[in-house]
């Protein structure tokens, strides 16, 4: 089968590889009609993201149609249209027991190994993201294998296109969990930083459970013209806006936004000195984006993070976090625990969230996506790939 490969930074290819086959009882064969490029996918690009193997296959993003099912396979059938969660989860442990199935316990075989070592805690296994994570190869490719396919795959109704289903695999329920974390409700003020695809996500979500103002930080005027046009977001543009958080302040009575949706993470657009200790690899993550997001929120506010951080991170401002009393919450989005809810808004047209394409490409032209997508070329929102 035609899959994309990494082959190291900023060189991926797409490639013959062979076809999955069926591992455990529980695994389904899926043939790809739809996979996205997302901005995590990005991290993994540029080089970012440890134990990535040259000729492993990208992707958590795809949907399509079963193609052969394990012997234990009950949840779908042969012929079903499906979308995948990016988190592969077992149902059974104690973190899935508890909805929380980004931490599920069981599905990551390198989770063991890595346990031990201090910046290396990772939790359910992922599809194309690394042996940090599994090593499971993903679904930018014509076939893929879907493991435990009795708690992650959902079938969509006839009625509903591929792109309007697409994204409930990881944008739209990471941009969905953000807003819910960052506690919006109706009359909620809230700041965006980041208007990414999960940062259009998580503007889409606040308007769905209420929220009355949102500012948008970026510094691409495509992008904020967007999220200005589409949900009414204040544009912030922080190349020519010295002091985005100050900004807010000011345009908040002083005190400052409800919440704050770090939807960027850990390669933020940081000053010299975070750059330099990036470089000498003192520095896992850029801090500025959570300094701006901590400085504009209220006391008492809530600070949500969708954003993907890892290790350290200097001049963290735990002391404002304290003394404002604000609520942090922050981790990977178990995404089985809000698709059925999720689905239900696609259907009823409360959510579109295909409005942010902008690229349709076949698979056999996905490296091109990554470099448009990457370097921000067309105005590019979101690149989708079709087998």
């Amino acid at each position: 089968m035609k899959a994309l490969t990494y082959h190291g930074s900023r060189d991926v290819r797409v490639d013959n590889v062979p076809d999955p086959v069926l591992q455990a009882d529980d695994d389904i064969v899926l043939r790809v009609t739809s996979t996205a490029i997302c901005g995590s996918d990005l991290h993994l690009y540029r080089g970012k993201i440890p134990q990535v193997k040259s000729g492993d296959i990208l992707g958590h993003e795809f949907m399509g149609i079963v193609e052969e099912t394990g012997t234990a396979v009950t949840r779908v059938a042969r012929g079903d249209r499906v979308v995948v969660p990016f988190v592969i989860a077992c149902g059974d442990c104690f973190f899935c027991r508890e909805q929380l199935h980004a931490a599920c316990e069981t599905t990551n075989p390198d989770r063991g190994a890595l346990l031990n070592k201090k910046d290396l805690r990772p939790g359910a296994a992922m599809f194309g993201y690394s042996h940090l994570y599994g090593g499971v190869p993903g679904g930018q490719a014509e076939y893929v294998r879907v493991p435990k396919a009795n708690v992650g795959p959902l079938r969509v109704p006839d009625g509903i296109a591929d792109e309007r289903a697409l994204f409930l695999t990881d944008i739209l329920p990471t941009g969905f969990q953000a807003a819910r974390n960052a506690g919006i409700r109706p009359g909620s003020s809230v700041a965006i930083f980041g208007a990414g695809p999960v940062g259009m996500m998580s503007a889409a979500c606040a308007r769905l459970l209420g929220a009355e103002t949102i500012f948008m930080v970026d510094h691409h005027d495509y992008r904020l013209a967007f999220a200005e046009e589409r949900y009414g977001a204040v544009p912030i543009n922080f190349d020519r806006v010295d002091d985005p958080a100050a900004y807010i302040v000011s345009n908040t009575d002083n005190r400052g936004v409800d919440a704050a949706i770090d939807a960027i993470g850990f390669e933020a657009k940081g000053s010299p000195t975070e750059t330099v200790l990036a470089t000498l690899k003192l520095e896992g993550s850029s801090g500025y984006a959570l300094r701006q997001a901590i400085a504009a929120v209220r006391r008492g506010g809530s600070l949500s993070v969708p954003g993907v951080y890892a290790g350290f991170i200097h001049g963290f401002l735990f002391g404002d976090i304290f003394e404002k009393g604000i609520t942090i919450k922050a981790g990977q989005t178990h995404v089985q625990a809000l698709l059925p809810e999720l689905l239900e808004h696609v259907a009823a047209g409360r959510l579109q969230p295909e409005e942010i394409i902008t690229h349709r490409l076949p698979l056999a032209e996905a490296a091109e996506g990554y470099r448009l997508f990457a370097e921000k070329r067309d105005n590019c929102r979101k690149v989708v790939l079709h087998t």
